[in-house]
């Protein structure tokens, strides 16, 4: 359906543009607003209001705009297209605009068309030209054409791709529209223009899925929020990963010539750098006389739409390759066919993302040519030629990677990108009634000399929470890591009995906070049990926590307090807190080892907290230490928490008074008072051999685990905290001695911890490191 107002029909669908023209030509405007209220009128009767029917969303499917401009996108758009149309869940949109409307591009809006798929809007938005002046007369244009449609369709959201200047038209109307763009294949570096482009549509984006770690980090610098970042792959690969490269006899001849075998030929895609225009035209031709000479079959693919690309036309005909036995020239491929090309071919020459993205999976050669792709990851396959100015150093590149065959690369993508796509847009649906206004997470900065009275009045602090298997401790604490206030009760058995008790202690200490002039910017919850830190939940808990599975503890508290509420695991809390309070301050790998009622920990690593896939990482607590050890409370045996923690220590301490073999002079029992592993501790701290031997026994089984994470994690040091870490840290210094590859235990650093408090310092440092962030 074409609902633009006119059709797209090669070279005479330019619109009113059959000669360049201002675009914002008021004629021209007029004429064009024309045709789409026509448009309107004729076609579009009965419309929904937006007012009653769009904020109604989850009675409707969800309006998903896919708008593609050119045959590079459509390849990586299409495979999302196709799960977007299959979800009965949402309706998909269709524009289609840019270079798919020109003949000298291949007419490539017929793929479209092929594929079935009910387009909903055809714009002609290309200003010819092939100049700096006519890509940003195109910009503009689309950027005049491009209100309409969209008022018409009334999108959810908005799915942009990638850094060419279509791209940036579209995230720049929709932005001032209200309309959420996801954008894909954000945070990568090329080394050109694009990256302005590219980071700009970043910046206007809500949403991003990205293909690789690193782009995810450069959206995190960016001060993108975490939460609207997906790291999913390249859509592309979906296809690749699965495409049968050996299916390649017919692509062949019809591409490069009859009876051409695999690797005996090369492809050439090469384009215009738009800021370096005569320098891109000198390496283009350069590139052609070295394929000349080289001689082999070669398939040139025509250049993209950016300025420059007339002169490498030019360039092309001028030297009568069209005509030559050894050149085939396309100007456009079909994807699924291309990439059969590029499994095949001796060797890709250009500067093509394709010889850095796709051709990795193939292990096929690449010579990239100057400095287009200079910034993106690339595998072993790929030669840079950076300084391309000599015939004879292009040459030698051609004789260097033809037909070599390198071990294939999966850095942009494992094939299951769509899958995670299209889960990462039913999440966004649930984003539609929000605001809409965009937030950045800016890192902490220094305040502004300005005052407030409320600063000086006021000390900014945190509640703190820590949640044990014995004791439930909530307190005050200010920036600087002091606790201002403390109370401290017995964990109650019941979850009902322990979230009355929690709410009635984090409201008393919020009166407290009062007298004490602080200003509290949240609440940090340190528990035992498998946390979600994003969803607030306790997942899982052994029996040292009863009733401890499947709790929200965010919901109720904020509801309750009407603060934010941050929750994470208390190994997890107590590395953030010596990270910011302690031993770890300043250290980017280390390990905090909870020694108390149970054992846990947590692992930094990169200066990042280790949560693991499912929020399991750092269970330090059940490293197995034997095959056939005690029980554990985990349910399984042998962990080091049977050996090494208070419950453990507890549990020898009564066998040995049970034997009348616990108490020596100088350890002291009161009526009444129940053993605790303080006793077996205090008895072998005073020559009681049996319990001399449990501790050892003890510090064997930690020290044996503090090596399993020297030889899995390599940290720099490793901070033992709670109150047996004194007693154990001399021992597992010599287990690691004994036990421990010599060049982890040469280099590690083993400590007890400074902090009263490791665990609660955690749980404030959440809150404050989040909470005085400036967030807008």
């Amino acid at each position: 359906m074409n609902t633009a107002g006119v059709a797209p029909d090669g070279q005479h669908g330019q619109d009113h543009l059959g000669q360049k023209r201002d675009p914002h030509d008021l004629a021209s405007r007029r004429q064009y607003r024309s045709l789409q209220a026509r448009a309107r009128n004729k076609m579009l009767s009965g419309v929904p209001d937006m007012d009653t029917e769009g904020l109604n969303v989850k009675n409707r499917k969800m309006r998903v705009c896919v708008a593609t401009c050119n045959r590079a996108d459509y390849s990586k758009l299409a495979p999302v297209m196709f799960a977007l149309r299959d979800d009965p869940d949402m309706e998909l949109q269709v524009v289609v605009m840019g270079s798919h409307l020109i003949d000298d591009y291949g007419s490539t809006y017929r793929m479209i068309q092929q594929d079935e798929f009910e387009v909903d809007g055809y714009l002609h938005t290309i200003v010819r030209g092939e100049d700096e002046a006519s890509m940003a007369e195109s910009v503009g244009l689309a950027l005049v054409k491009l209100p309409d449609v969209l008022v018409r369709l009334k999108p959810d959201l908005l799915i942009v791709h990638g850094d060419r200047f279509d791209a940036l038209s579209l995230a720049t109307c929709a932005a001032l529209m209200n309309v959420r763009i996801l954008h894909i294949e954000g945070g990568e570096v090329s080394g050109t223009i694009d990256d302005s482009i590219r980071h700009s549509i970043t910046k206007l984006s809500h949403y991003h899925a990205c293909c690789t770690d690193r782009a995810r980090r450069r959206l995190l610098s960016m001060c993108e929020d975490n939460d609207h970042i997906l790291l999913a792959g390249c859509p592309t690969y979906d296809k690749l990963l699965s495409c049968n490269a050996k299916n390649y006899d017919n692509v062949l001849s019809k591409w490069v010539g009859e009876g051409v075998k695999p690797k005996d030929f090369i492809v050439a895609l090469q384009h215009p750098v738009t800021t370096d225009i005569k320098g891109s035209l000198k390496m283009f031709d350069l590139m052609l006389d070295a394929l000349l000479e080289f001689n082999v079959k070669t398939l040139v693919l025509f250049p993209n739409i950016d300025a420059g690309s007339k002169e490498m036309t030019r360039m092309i005909r001028l030297r009568g390759l069209e005509h030559h036995p050894n050149f085939s020239l396309a100007k456009h491929i079909p994807y699924d066919q291309f990439i059969i090309l590029l499994a095949n071919t001796g060797c890709l020459i250009g500067n093509s993302s394709a010889g850095i993205r796709e051709a990795g999976a193939f292990g096929t050669p690449v010579i990239n040519l100057g400095n287009r792709q200079i910034g993106r990851e690339a595998g072993e396959n790929v030669l840079h030629v950076r300084d391309a100015d000599t015939k004879g150093k292009i040459l030698h590149a051609v004789n260097l990677q033809y037909q070599k065959q390198f071990p294939c690369s999966y850095i942009y993508g494992d094939g299951h990108a769509v899958q995670r796509i299209m889960k990462f847009i039913h999440k966004i649906r649930n984003d539609l009634e929000k605001p809409i206004q965009k937030s950045f997470i800016f890192p902490p900065m220094k305040d502004t000399v300005s005052q407030d009275i409320d600063h000086i009045l006021e000390t900014q602090s945190a509640l703190a929470v820590d949640l044990g298997g014995t004791n439930l401790r909530v307190a005050i604490i200010s920036q600087q890591g002091e606790v201002l206030h403390k109370m401290s009760e017995l964990t109650p058995p019941t979850y009902e009995q322990r979230m009355d008790l929690l709410v009635r202690m984090l409201v008393e200490a919020t009166s407290k906070a009062v007298e004490l002039s602080c200003r509290i910017l949240g609440i940090g919850i340190s528990t035992g049990g498998r946390v979600n830190p994003h969803e607030g939940m306790v997942l899982h808990s052994t029996k040292i926590l009863e009733e401890w599975s499947s709790i929200d503890l965010r919901t109720p508290i904020s509801s309750k307090l009407h603060l934010p509420v941050w929750v994470d695991n208390d190994g997890n809390c107590a590395a953030l807190g010596e990270k910011k309070f302690g031993k770890g301050k300043g250290s980017e790998d280390f390990i905090t080892l909870i020694v108390g009622t149970g054992i846990g920990g947590g692992i930094v690593l990169n200066n990042e907290l280790v949560h693991g896939a499912n929020f399991c990482a750092a269970e330090l607590g059940h490293i197995s230490v034997s095959m056939d050890g005690p029980d554990c409370m985990c349910g399984s045996s042998g962990c080091v928490e049977s050996y090494a923690s208070g419950i453990a220590l507890q549990r020898e301490a009564k066998k040995l008074h049970d034997a009348d073999e616990l108490l020596v002079p100088g350890v002291h029992l009161r009526e009444g008072e129940e053993v605790t592993g303080k006793h077996v501790i205090q008895a072998a701290q005073l020559g009681n051999k049996k319990a001399e031997k449990v501790v050892e026994t003890a510090c064997e089984a930690l020290g044996l685990a503090v090596c399993t994470l020297l030889h899995t994690v390599n940290p720099s040091h490793i901070i033992l905290c709670g109150h047996l870490a004194p007693h154990y840290v001399d021992g597992v210094r010599e287990v690691i001695q004994r036990r421990a590859l010599p060049s982890a235990a040469n280099s590690i650093q083993i400590m007890v911890s400074d902090l009263e408090e490791p665990a609660l310092l955690g749980a404030a440092s959440i809150v404050l490191e989040y909470a005085t962030r400036r967030i807008y």
